[in-house]
């Protein structure tokens, strides 16, 4: 059994960085163009460069996405755009558009090209058309069935990889096919600026009596008749594995870095253990309570065993028990004085919890705590970009100290 690629979001060169230290095979980001995250960071060129040697220094990949649905005024500068894209040594473009796959097969025929899910590939012909027409990897839609999975490897081209999303946001619609927030607006969804309204709260108004308006379903919160779940497939791993998948993908280019370090590491943990023992394999705890407390909706397995309960009607919002206090930037180790990129206020005295890469986490105590310049705080809440505490603890350069919302 192959043991699948890893693959995270890289909203940012901070998450690119976390994302490869916490346990991925690979990444994937948006450059200055064409992708369909618009309001992430997205990545400059000279980010992009410092990323490939950053993940390819430690035998990681770089995937590009350049997946929207063009105008015709989005393709001017595409052939130099992906040209400078090659040159910097990506590892492949995630597309979906057939005019930027013909001008990517013209202009740079060497580079691997992805079929983007935003290309809504739900049958394996319609996959086997698009590795006849040079795309190595298919990114299938959300809205398939494990047993369908499946039948994608047993029918397709050996060389003909599969990768699919397991874990995060889901889309109310077919992949790629929502123009709502087009309507709604005037942003377009398949142009990067998506609005995102199936997460807006929504009323009935009766034809004939203008300016009533009744709730379809209502509680305190309100009415959220279009809200998806998030995807969460951690206590699947067996028989995602099983299904031949060649690379298990994470959503959320603009999720938080806490969020990618504490999905990336459950999922590198759970796909580690089981591929060292798969008679033995035992679903850990400790997993998904990392996954519980990032930011997330209510987690439910979306299509792939058929679930027809995908909405969620209740809220909106996302559950948040858990906030990021700050970044290890660096550990004295001979005056054990620990040295913090602040994320958020913090106390003298507080208790954190460390997340690394690899190991359980465990607790240690804000003491001796200073600001940023070096100045003692006793109970006014640290507010400044660093700060450092004293600990009997020896903490590293990228560890994330997380605490319970309070």
């Amino acid at each position: 059994m192959k043991k699948p690629e890893l693959l995270a979001p890289a909203g940012n060169l901070e998450k690119l960085k976390t994302a490869i230290d916490f346990g991925a095979d690979a990444v994937y980001l948006g450059g200055s163009k064409l992708n369909l995250r618009a309001f992430a960071d997205n990545f400059s060129n000279e980010d992009i460069i410092e990323g490939l040697n950053y993940a390819h220094e430690r035998g990681k990949r770089v995937y590009v996405t350049v997946n929207v649905f063009p105008h015709n005024e989005d393709l001017t500068g595409i052939d130099e755009y992906l040209k400078e894209l090659y040159s910097m040594g990506v590892d492949a473009l995630i597309v979906s558009d057939p005019g930027i796959i013909s001008i990517a097969k013209e202009t740079v025929p060497e580079l691997e090209l992805h079929l983007s899910t935003q290309a809504n590939t739900v049958n394996w012909k319609s996959a086997e058309f698009w590795y006849n027409h040079g795309i190595k990897r298919i990114v299938l839609a959300r809205e398939l069935s494990m047993a369908e999975i499946s039948e994608f490897k047993a029918r397709l081209p050996e060389g003909c990889e599969i990768e699919t999303f397991v874990h995060g946001a889901m889309c109310m619609s077919y992949s790629g096919r929502c123009v709502l927030s087009n309507y709604m607006t005037g942003r377009d969804s398949n142009r990067g600026q998506c609005a995102q309204p199936c997460r807006y709260k929504y009323f009935l108004m009766e034809e004939k009596r203008p300016g009533e308006y009744f709730p379809i379903f209502e509680d305190d919160k309100g009415t959220y008749i279009l809200n998806s779940k998030d995807l969460c497939m951690i206590e699947h791993i067996p028989e995602l594995a099983a299904s031949g998948i060649d690379s298990f993908k994470i959503e959320g280019r603009m999720k938080s870095s806490y969020y990618v370090a504490s999905v990336v590491k459950s999922y590198r943990q759970a796909m580690d253990s089981f591929f060292e023992n798969p008679e033995g394999y035992v679903m850990k705890k400790e997993w998904m309570d990392n996954l519980l407390r990032s930011s997330h909706r209510q987690y439910f397995t979306g299509f792939y065993f058929g679930d027809k309960d995908t909405q969620i009607f209740e809220s909106s919002s996302y559950i948040r028990d858990y906030d990021i206090v700050g970044i290890v930037r660096g550990f004295d180790e001979e005056k054990c004085i620990v040295t913090v990129e602040q994320r958020n206020k913090v106390f003298e005295g507080d208790i954190v919890e460390v997340l690394r890469p690899e190991g359980e986490n465990f607790s240690v105590q804000i003491t001796e705590l200073r600001d940023s310049e070096g100045n003692r705080i006793n109970n006014a809440p640290v507010a400044q970009m660093i700060f450092s505490f004293k600990t009997d603890k020896k903490l590293m350069n990228g560890d994330m100290l997380i605490r319970e919302k309070k």
